[in-house]
């Protein structure tokens, strides 16, 4: 028993440790959806089109940069060397989708040089890479 002089502790809640708790299950969501996009091409300026829609994740993305350098999955190719390279990473008889991710300020015949390489390699489906207006 309590004797009656003595005063009554007060009842408080201690919150940090709740705070320290949201705070780490906070940061492993911001982690762990940084994980969850996976990008294959270069960050280029697309052009913007009405019709564009999403499709089916990409195999190979080829980006045409604005100075016209072009990439293979993230890879540094020269546009004589593009055909081989191709023909090498698409397995035939698989139809594999190659997107063209080209910068707007790309000249348009660069452009079509790549799409007539890539139309030379048997198997390969061209899509070409927009921004929905």
């Amino acid at each position: 028993m309590r004797p009656i002089n003595e005063p009554e502790e007060g009842f408080e809640i201690n919150i940090l440790p709740m705070i320290d708790v949201i705070f780490s299950i906070l940061a492993f969501f911001i982690i762990s959806t940084l994980f969850l996009s996976q990008s294959q091409g270069l960050p280029v300026n697309l052009p913007s089109a009405q019709t564009a829609e999403a499709k089916q994740p990409e195999q190979i993305n080829i980006t045409i940069e604005a100075d016209g350098e072009l990439f293979i999955d993230r890879q540094s190719i020269e546009l004589d060397a593009l055909k081989g390279a191709l023909t090498e990473k698409i397995v035939p008889n698989s139809e594999s989708l190659v997107v063209i991710n080209a910068d707007e300020k790309v000249e348009h015949g660069i452009v079509v040089k790549v799409m007539d390489r890539l139309r030379q390699v048997p198997g390969a489906n061209m899509a070409i890479a927009a921004d929905r207006e």
